[in-house]
């Protein structure tokens, strides 16, 4: 069964722009490489941490929707986890919702 996964990443903000571009299109290619075809990304940019995380009191947000089974999700948070860019990461799933049927339209009697 196929879900529709959100990997919300926050980079260092001492990052250049170049930098931060590099680091989406890599996880962004990781994906794609493991069999991910619609990646949906948003470049959320700098902001303050609620609290300090190794130091940085700021970070650069990024959030990634895709859809796949699942199988991808280990390769992607591991070289997360062994990036020194990459501050905090989070990975949620969400089952993929049908769209409702619109109800039928009951005749009007005059």
């Amino acid at each position: 069964m196929r879900y529709v996964y959100e990997t919300m990443y926050i980079l260092r903000p001492d990052l250049g722009e170049e930098t931060t571009e590099r680091a989406i299109e890599k996880y962004q290619s990781l994906l794609q490489e493991n069999g991910v075809e619609t990646i949906e990304t948003q470049h959320r940019g700098k902001r303050r941490l609620a609290y300090e995380i190794g130091k940085h009191r700021e970070g650069i947000y990024i959030q990634m929707n895709y859809e796949c089974d699942g199988s991808q999700i280990a390769g992607l948070e591991r070289a997360m986890r062994m990036s020194d860019d990459v501050i905090r990461y989070l990975t949620i799933k969400q089952p993929i919702r049908e769209p409702k049927e619109a109800p039928e339209e009951q005749p009007v009697e005059a």
